[in-house]
């Protein structure tokens, strides 16, 4: 299989979270636990380099994972669907931010430019992501949610190009940094969830969906693809989850972004596409 095919199907399987997790009557906890053990035992046996070389600067790195994908399912809870992908697509913002701090990397003066599109772009998203639904009771909190996961996805992020330079060969270190953070989830979340309602036969359906597909099998198609597509590529076909996630919650729950909210998302995706070409043409140059 192609590698940007199998990038798309990466983005098309973590695009159905938001109405997956939507869809599901499990409290957030609950979601969060089931999901996460799921994926990890998805992530083991799928991945096989993902079972060697643990070590702290995994769990450390699995630690911002843990914390990204806990506050994505909340923030899913309580705000739609659009807003909480959009948020976590202003994540390269933050790593504009921490990469001269963690990773000794110089910011240039496009990426400063960058960085302020999106800050008028996470500042649409606040002003005008406040529409109520059924499905999206708390708008304001969860987009606060949605935000800090953006900034633990963008540690994250930092964490597996840092793994990368400690001579982790192939995709293994990172492989196995999701599953520690899933396993992490699993630990910190299951006081909250137990005792565990027995829920509908779809509910368990949908949780098992979200840690086999939705994330197991997405990191299946990533870990194959990188390899062979260039970073900042591989970035614009992953733009597709943005895309398509709000597309699956309307269909599904009839979630709507307010007009500024799109505008916002818009602006995000616009500039993150732009400046993925443009750094894509100066290293072919």
């Amino acid at each position: 299989m192609k590698a940007r095919l199998q990038l798309v199907l990466a983005a098309l399987c973590f695009s159905t979270a938001g109405a997956a997790i939507k869809w599901c009557a499990f409290g957030p906890s609950q979601i969060a636990a089931i999901r996460a053990l799921v994926a990890m035992l998805a992530i083991l046996v799928l991945i096989p380099e993902s079972r060697h070389r643990w070590s702290w600067r995994v769990g450390l790195v699995g630690v911002g994972y843990a914390a990204a994908g806990l506050l994505f399912v909340f923030a899913n809870k309580l705000t739609t669907a659009a807003n909480t992908v959009f948020l976590q697509a202003t994540n390269p913002l933050f790593v504009v931010a921490l990469a001269p701090w963690l990773l000794k990397e110089r910011v240039q003066a496009a990426d400063l430019a960058f960085m302020g599109v999106l800050t008028v772009g996470l500042t649409l998203l606040f002003v005008g992501g406040h529409r109520h639904f059924a499905t999206a009771p708390d708008p304001v909190v969860g987009n606060v949610l949605a935000a800090g996961s953006a900034v633990a996805w963008a540690f994250t992020v930092t964490g597996y190009r840092w793994l990368a330079r400690q001579g982790g060969a192939g995709h293994g270190p990172i492989a196995a940094a999701a599953a520690c953070g899933n396993l992490i989830v699993f630990l910190v979340c299951v006081p909250g969830a137990l005792p565990f309602a027995a829920g509908r036969a779809i509910d368990w359906v949908i949780v098992i969906y979200l840690g086999v597909f939705q994330l197991g099998l997405a990191y299946v198609f990533l870990s194959r693809a990188i390899v062979q597509v260039p970073a900042l590529e591989a970035s614009l076909f992953l733009l597709v989850e943005p895309v398509l996630s709000p597309v699956w919650a309307w269909l599904a729950h009839g979630e709507t972004p307010g007009p500024l909210a799109a505008i916002g998302g818009i602006v995000i995706l616009t500039a993150t596409a732009l400046k993925s070409w443009r750094d894509t043409a100066v290293v072919a140059a």
